[in-house]
């Protein structure tokens, strides 16, 4: 009797001993797990952009081999971001960081990469991609002045919005993240062809439904849609900011009151951070209607990624058909 009570006891000893193994064994495989994980996260490229465009473009590419961030609020004046800690944050964990450049961040971007103190974004390296550095830009100007506004010297920085130029944008930022990111070249590249398809696609369509408003004539708020209106032959007759990042005194609204009379404006143009005010004040003194057009993804609800950008710009312009 003694001898079989000492031997349940072992056996629950033992028991417990190989159930406590167990555990130890799955708390091991539990943190061996975690610091696969951590790892693998740890190995992916972050990419920051200064704009959520570049962003979505960006994502089409990586998919889930990249972490992917943005810095500017697309609800705001692009030309103007608040220069918090929190962003410096993200430039400081940053592999690559991706601008449009033609001077747009020029006003709040040298401020955060001070903050950031990240050597591997900076101007000149693989980490820094200039995007405007590639296209040939409108309006450039040689002599800068207060007296004209908020001018670009560079050119008119809002080149991504001419639909065509979306594929070399891809093409660049491709290119840019197969140097720093070689053991994920193919995928990248497989993806780039992906999207560069179905945004071949998406043109003609985009090509079809603009065909019939050719020479629509214009007024739009600040030069965000030139490259736009340049591509499908849109007529711009003038703005409603009389220069640059001015905003437009009484004497020049009511001066485009008359000329949108004299001139057979058929829309008004404006964007998502501008005042609606003087848009309105014209359109109630002439009839002529207004849209909003967003400029940048998530600007508006209704634009979540690059395709939903121009598919909201193409189907409201062409409602304006002849």
């Amino acid at each position: 009797m003694h001898f079989s009570i000492k031997l349940n006891k072992e056996v629950i000893f033992m028991k417990k001993s190989f159930k406590s193994l167990v555990l130890k064994i799955l708390f091991l495989l539990i943190l061996v797990f975690i610091f696969v994980l951590k790892t693998e996260a740890d190995d992916k490229l972050n990419v920051v952009t200064t704009y959520p465009y570049i962003a979505s473009i960006v994502k089409e590419i990586v998919k889930d081999r990249a972490n992917v961030d943005y810095l500017a609020d697309s609800k705001l004046d692009p030309h103007h971001v608040v220069p918090k800690p929190s962003l410096a944050v993200k430039l400081r964990k940053a592999d690559l960081l991706i601008i449009n450049g033609a001077s747009l961040e020029i006003g709040w971007l040298p401020p955060l990469m001070d903050l950031a103190n990240n050597n591997k974004i900076n101007f000149g390296t693989n980490g820094f991609l200039d995007l405007s550095q590639y296209f040939d830009l409108i309006d450039k100007v040689d002599n800068v002045s207060r007296a004209k506004g908020d001018i670009h010297p560079d050119g008119n920085p809002h080149f991504y919005l001419d639909p065509y130029n979306i594929p070399k944008i891809a093409n660049i930022i491709t290119e840019r993240l197969s140097i720093l990111d070689n053991k994920n070249s193919n995928f990248y590249k497989d993806n780039l062809e992906k999207f560069k398809h179905k945004w071949e696609q998406k043109v003609k369509d985009w090509d079809k439904k603009m065909e019939n408003i050719k020479s629509l004539r214009v007024f739009e708020y600040h030069r965000l849609f030139d490259y736009f209106f340049k591509r499908y032959n849109i007529v711009l007759i003038d703005t409603i900011e009389a220069l640059p990042g001015i905003p437009p005194t009484s004497k020049h609204i009511e001066d485009l009151v008359k000329k949108a009379k004299d001139e057979k404006i058929e829309v008004i143009i404006t964007d998502v951070y501008h005042p609606i005010q003087p848009v309105s004040y014209i359109s109630e003194k002439t009839g002529i209607k207004f849209i909003i057009l967003p400029h940048d993804v998530y600007s508006i609800k209704e634009v979540n990624d690059i395709f939903e950008l121009f598919d909201y710009i193409v189907n409201n312009l062409s409602s304006f058909s002849k």
